[in-house]
């Protein structure tokens, strides 16, 4: 089993900053991408950013530019540092983790894990 544990979320005011964490722990082999998503009252869950194995990255228009997403294998810890805050940035963050395990017969099976969720508050 995978557990994810995010901090950093919080209240700040419009164009401040934040930085996410998110620790992975237990059985970390073959983690490949690492990501963030966000889902704010009365919305869909939506990716914000993500970041596979070998470095290579994506994100959300809407936060392209003022957040970066990183990760440092040997801690198996993934940020995400958030810049120029919005209100509409308000939302509960999730970190994600994609496993592939191969199963008796050598067929690799996608296995997402999820953490419990931080808030992140954005004041006009």
């Amino acid at each position: 089993q995978v557990q994810l544990a995010e901090s950093g979320g919080g209240l700040v005011q419009a164009g401040g900053s934040l930085r996410l964490s998110c620790a992975v722990s237990g059985s970390t082999f073959s983690i490949d991408a690492m990501g963030w998503f966000r889902q704010a009252p009365g919305k869909q869950r939506e990716l914000v950013a993500k970041i596979t194995s070998g470095g290579s990255t994506n994100y959300a228009d809407s936060v392209t530019g003022r957040f970066t997403i990183s990760r440092d294998n040997a801690k198996n810890t993934v940020y995400l540092q958030m810049n120029s805050l919005k209100p509409e940035d308000t939302a509960v963050y999730y970190c994600n983790a994609d496993q592939y395990r191969h199963d008796y017969y050598g067929i690799p099976h996608l296995y997402e894990y999820w953490g419990q969720g931080t808030q992140v508050t954005v004041s006009s």
